[in-house]
């Protein structure tokens, strides 16, 4: 059949001399690649193939299924649990019935195959128990929506008539053993099916070939893509109702001034990063009339409530009027939020559920404005984000098939404009079951610095580079900012390339005037939500002419970027942070210059002295909420814009340090940086990681009770002791 929505991705030279583990694997990353099959980390895959037993050498028939937690588009051959298909059949003979399913789970791993390691998924005797050698499990939008539908069962009769298929409708049931038996059951009674839907779940299709099983995939959700559209289409203008609140033009400044507001409030238990999302989907939702009830029904599909939660916050403001009322009733609607999650968990906890989780919203619609989105990460806030526009496309299909009709069974509690929810019994059951509860304990410990975004300006070379590789390696979101954008590029690139490809953003930034600093911090709040620490270590030196003079206007630039720059940079971050209202750290850059004078730096040194008492004072008028410290360090020769050639040729000439025109600026640095060293305590030289470590400790929560002092990190140089 011709595809219309959806292309037929598999290529036979990309497939051709892979064996059938790999060809699971690459039919596994095709499906993943488009999220209108399935969304991150959702959906699974399995082959059953004839392999040796290592033991006896027999053939045996074994089952490569998707491990838990695995994601379909980026899944490597280890990712797949192999398990002997004649185990799990045999685990029918010990199951004791639903109430037992979750023991169930404790048996996969002693059906492991061979050397796999690969946790099995609650997921694995859904494919053990279909019959077919290759079959894939997914969670496409449309499926989900005619699954999600009151009239799901007739109008899925008529999809079937329409082309000619004989897909299987099963009921809702949690994932897990029984359902596994139940849909071996749907497929004895009806062998001709060709495929399985699940209520408010998902999608089941096979083939005998890896091949086949890609082909009736995508093709069966095309034509749900058709079947689904074109009523969509049909619907125009009038889809949830029609439009009740215009989009506004101006919507990304507003996202940006209430992005903080936003994540503060939402992070009162624990920070979020956050993502912004103003797709016309998202908009053409929050703006209609049914958004409220429909946000407020809550989502069908386990995949998406699990990181949606059950429902979003919906925000019910009116673009027409001010941005101070939007703050006042997200406040109002978050207070509402919060008690409905409490009351949702008392109604439905029993005596060994785990602990209420955090009851903050991770996804909130705003009006005319779009969608906020949260999560650990930059990546699990996208992600959450994408989970609930999936939700809206279910949403859409399900409202545009309704006929006024409800299928047998069909509690009309839970309908909204022909939109099934789950019941909130069961979405409980999922969100707080035993063996999900388990999978979170499984994770590891997060990093000391996950869930802050760091601001790192001065982040394109020298200490700023270090201090965001340094920042980055405890898991922060950073943003690289500095007047050389495209040094600030290659730091971001590289961090995004050693700690995750969403880690960092990078920005232009000029400190001496105020817009330039006030759009880099908007560039940083509108990429991840907030600001919790900013770390200063941009500044110029001027040379001396031959004369040993510096021209007034080289006076006033030292002292617009090193003195005035350093307060807008904290009088900017401010402004944001009391928005957020939490706790935030910013480190300036001071110098050793700044306690030991010295000729020929005179504008520099006293800069740099007054950065120390700005610190101070910075402190007393950011308190509370904020710390202000700095670090004073020696020169630091290595990796510093401050000392191109010209400059360290000066620096030798100035302190008789011999040296050849031939030498190489590299070896020129070393002479110098050495002689620094030898008039220390500790002889060792000033490297950017020395100071980015000192900088580390005063942008963490280890010094939560420094706040005012400036260290130094100068290897002792007693000419810099305090007086």
């Amino acid at each position: 059949m011709q595809l219309k929505f959806l292309q037929d991705l598999w290529n036979d030279a990309d497939a051709r001399g892979l064996d059938e583990p790999e060809l699971l694997r690459y039919r596994s990353n095709l499906l993943g690649r488009d999220l209108r099959i399935t969304n991150f980390a959702g959906g699974n895959t399995s082959s059953k193939l004839t392999q040796a037993d290592p033991v006896t050498g027999e053939p045996t028939t074994v089952l490569w299924v998707k491990g838990s937690g695995g994601d379909l588009g980026s899944i490597q051959r280890g990712g797949f649990a192999v398990l002997y298909q004649s185990k799990l059949d045999a685990l029918k003979k010990r199951y004791r019935g639903a109430q037992f399913e979750d023991e169930m789970v404790d048996f996969y791993p002693v059906c492991a195959f061979g050397k796999s390691t690969a946790p099995a998924s609650i997921d694995t005797p859904l494919h053990a128990f279909i019959p077919q050698p290759h079959v894939d499990h997914t969670h496409p939008d449309w499926a989900i929506a005619i699954a999600a539908s009151a009239n799901g069962q007739s109008r899925f009769a008529e999809f079937n008539q329409r082309f000619g298929r004989n897909i299987v409708w099963v009921p809702w049931q949690r994932p897990g053993f029984e359902l596994g038996l139940m849909i071996e059951r749907a497929i004895q009674a009806n062998p001709r099916c060709d495929g399985i839907i699940l209520a408010s779940h998902g999608l089941f299709t096979w083939g005998k070939t890896q091949r086949e099983s890609y082909l009736n995939t995508v093709t069966t959700i095309d034509q749900m893509g058709q079947f689904i559209l074109e009523r969509v289409g049909a619907l125009g203008d009038k889809l949830f109702g029609g439009a009740k609140h215009p989009t506004l033009d101006n919507r990304v400044d507003v996202a940006a001034e209430i992005f903080p507001f936003v994540r503060g409030h939402v992070s009162q238990q624990k920070r979020f990063i956050g993502h912004y999302c103003d797709l016309p989907e998202v908009l053409r939702f929050a703006n209609s009339q049914r958004a409220a009830e429909l946000a407020y029904q809550g989502t069908s599909c386990p995949d998406h409530f699990i990181r949606t939660k059950i429902r979003p916050l919906y925000v019910d403001w009116d673009p027409k009027s001010q941005i101070s009322n939007l703050k006042s009733q997200i406040e109002k609607c978050l207070e509402k939020y919060r008690a409905d999650y409490a009351e949702y968990y008392r109604a439905n906890a029993t005596e060994g559920s785990p602990a209420m989780r955090d009851p903050n919203p991770t996804v909130v619609l705003v009006p005319g404005v779009g969608m906020f989105s949260f999560g650990k990460s930059k990546t699990e806030a996208r992600i959450t984000g994408e989970f609930y526009v999936n939700a809206i496309h279910v949403m859409e299909g399900a409202t545009a098939l309704g006929d006024g009709k409800i299928d047998a069974g069909i509690d009309a509690k839970q309908v909204l404009d022909n939109y099934v929810s789950l019941p909130l019994r069961e979405t409980f059951r999922i969100e707080y079951w035993a063996l999900e509860e388990a999978k979170l304990r499984r994770m590891p410990p997060e990093k000391e610095m996950q869930r802050r975004v760091v601001v790192v300006i001065g982040g394109g070379s020298g200490i700023g580079r270090e201090a965001a590789l340094r920042v980055a390696r405890e898991g922060a979101q950073v943003v690289t900012a500095d007047r050389d954008e495209k040094a600030a590029t290659v730091v971001r690139d590289e961090l995004n390339g050693k700690f995750g490809k969403e880690c960092a953003a990078s920005a232009a930034i000029d400190i001496s005037n105020r817009s330039a600093v006030a759009s880099a911090y908007r560039h940083a709040v509108l990429h991840f939500g907030g600001i919790d620490s900013v770390i200063n270590t941009a500044a110029v030196f001027f040379p001396p002419d031959t004369k040993g003079q510096l021209a007034d206007d080289k006076w006033k630039a030292t002292f617009d970027v090193n003195v005035f720059g350093a307060y807008l940079v904290v009088d900017e971050a401010k402004t944001i942070l009391l928005e957020q209202n939490l706790p935030a750290s910013i480190v300036l850059t001071s110098s050793a210059n700044a306690i030991m004078p010295k000729k020929g730096s005179e504008a520099y040194d006293v800069s740099k002295t007054a950065t120390n008492h700005l610190v101070r004072e910075l402190a007393i008028g950011c308190a509370p909420l904020i710390r202000v410290n700095g670090i004073a360090p020696a020169t630091v020769v290595k990796g510093s814009t401050m000392f191109p050639r010209d400059r360290v040729i000066v620096s030798l000439n100035k302190y008789s340090i011999p040296f050849r025109e031939s030498e190489d600026t590299e070896a020129l640095r070393m002479k110098l940086a050495k002689f620094y060293a030898d008039r220390t305590l500790t002889r060792q030289p000033i490297d950017p990681a020395d100071c980015a470590e000192a900088i580390y400790w005063l942008a963490s929560e280890r010094s939560s009770k420094t706040t005012g002092h400036v260290i130094p990190v100068d290897g002792g140089l007693t000419d810099a002791f305090l007086r």
